[in-house]
C-alpha cells in the first residue's frame, strides 16, 4: 500500500471517530524511521480507545496491520506504528506536556496538505 493511501485511511478513520485537533507532521527530512506522524487528541481514555479501534479496524479491512501498538493499557498515549506512518493518540494533558509538534520541529501541515504531498511523491 502506498504511503498516501495509508495516510488517507488513517486520517479518515480518525475523523470517523471524531478525533480532536488532528494534525500530520512530515518528518521525512528529520528521520529515516518514518515519513509521517499523525497526532490526535482523545477527549477521554474511552475516546482514545475508540480512535485506536477505528484506525485498527479500518486498516485491518485493507489487510494492513501495525508492526506495533503501545500504550493501549493506559490510553493516555497510544502509539500505532504502521512503518511509514506512526499514529499518536493522546489525552489533552499528555499532548500538551510532550508537545511533539515542537520537539520534532517538523513542518506542520494541514491534514489535506500532507495527503496531497504524499500522493505527489508516491
Amino acid at each position: 500500500m502506498k504511503t498516501s493511501e495509508l495516510l488517507e485511511l488513517i486520517i479518515n478513520a480518525i475523523e470517523d471517530a471524531k478525533g480532536i485537533n488532528l494534525i500530520t507532521l512530515d518528518v521525512r527530512e528529520l528521520t529515516d524511521v518514518t515519513d509521517y506522524f499523525v497526532v490526535v487528541t482523545g477527549s477521554s481514555t474511552r475516546h482514545s480507545r475508540a480512535i485506536m479501534n477505528s484506525v485498527l479496524d479500518s486498516l485491518r479491512d485493507h489487510k494492513c496491520r501495525p508492526i506495533g501498538v503501545e500504550g493501549e493499557q493506559y490510553n493516555q498515549w497510544i502509539l500505532l506504528d504502521y512503518t511509514d506512518v506512526v499514529v499518536h493518540i493522546m489525552l489533552t494533558e499528555t499532548r500538551e506536556f510532550y508537545d511533539l509538534e515542537r520537539h520534532w520541529e517538523a513542518s506542520l501541515k494541514p491534514t489535506t496538505a500532507a495527503v496531497a504531498a504524499a500522493k505527489l511523491e508516491a
